[in-house]
């Protein structure tokens, strides 16, 4: 009852709209105990952002990724504090290492002509999730823990609108999954 909430503008697409977000929260001189990692797009056809990114991988994990690095001293000032990356359980059908087992940076953002928007997906929630993993190693000693999550599979979303085969997938698969 006692929680203020003041909503601000902010576009993952676009590492300046994050930097700007940053210097507004900033300047406002607030704790920061929580803050949720949690946009995101899937099946989106390949784009690259102002910033010459592939946008699935700027919006769900990039922008994420600069905004903590941008607010961790906030995050620090305000301990204890959580950062909580929602990822997916889609993580598990990708890798990110070439076949040398050397981490592949071009599969990260990837060209038009080896873009898969499942894959991109994939990967950017795998990412999540190892991100997440280094933050809590590297803050949790400074009173700032970080957990991803998977969403679970319940909760109706949207996020499958940008193609009618995803959309069909989701609805079949619907009735066979629970929340984990």
């Amino acid at each position: 009852h006692k929680a203020k909430v003041e909503a601000m503008t902010l576009d993952l697409a676009s590492l300046q709209s994050v930097q700007r977000f940053a210097e507004a929260f900033k300047s406002k001189n607030v704790p920061l105990h929580i803050l949720i990692c949690n946009a995101a797009v899937f099946g989106v056809p390949w784009v690259l952002t102002e910033d010459e990114l592939e946008s699935t991988f700027q919006v769900n994990h990039l922008g994420h990724f600069y905004l903590v690095q941008l607010l961790e001293d906030v995050l620090r000032r305000s301990s204890p504090a959580r950062v909580v990356v929602v990822s997916s359980e889609s993580h598990r059908f990708t890798e990110i290492k070439d076949y040398s087992g050397k981490l592949d940076f071009s599969l990260l953002s990837p060209s038009k002509k080896e873009y898969w928007a499942m894959l991109a997906y994939n990967r950017s929630k795998l990412c999540n999730i190892l991100f997440s993993n280094e933050l809590n190693r590297r803050l949790s000693p400074h009173g700032v823990t970080s957990n991803s999550v998977h969403p679970g599979n319940m909760i109706y979303s949207s996020i499958h609108r940008n193609w009618w085969v995803y959309t069909l997938l989701f609805t079949l698969a619907r009735p066979f999954t629970k929340s984990m």
